[in-house]
């Protein structure tokens, strides 16, 4: 288990980009209380991720809505994870114990501590958060630590 955090409940947000107006996206975000966006994409840089690109998205946060940036690669999955999945050659269920394992094994839930998500949200390029990373990430959070933490996929 991380460390405890006063008995505060830990916000979460998540947020995905794929199928979203720049106008959308930055309206799910804004008016939330989010503070920083931490991206957690393993391919950040992708030409295909438009307004979203690791280079241009922290102007675009913070000039639009506030808002700070992270990269943080390690909270990503392995390309040897990532790139089976997205070429059907691993399950949906196959790719969440492997990545949980991943995130465990990169001790995750106390690299990361409470007080520093908080009124975060975590980014992916995914359009929902059913079968994202993302999501996996902020329940294994909510399990490994004490304290309450409340998630919401924007």
């Amino acid at each position: 288990m991380a460390f405890g955090y006063k008995g505060m409940t830990t916000n979460i947000f998540t947020i995905g980009f794929t199928g979203s107006s720049a106008e959308d996206f930055f309206e799910r975000l804004c008016g939330t209380g989010v503070k920083k966006v931490i991206d957690t994409r393993l391919w950040a840089s992708s030409q295909l991720a438009g307004f979203a690109k690791k280079k241009d998205l922290p102007y675009f946060l913070k000039e639009i809505a506030g808002i700070d940036y992270e990269y943080r690669k390690e909270l990503a999955p392995s390309d040897d994870i990532l790139k089976p999945f997205k070429d059907s050659k691993i399950s949906w269920d196959e790719y969440e114990v492997q990545y949980i394992d991943l995130i465990h094994h990169r001790n995750i839930a106390n690299v990361l501590s409470p007080e520093e998500v908080d009124q975060t949200c975590f980014l992916c390029a995914c359009k929902t958060e059913h079968q994202c990373h993302r999501r996996l990430l902020a329940e294994y959070l909510q399990r490994e630590w004490s304290q309450p933490v409340e998630i919401v996929h924007l």
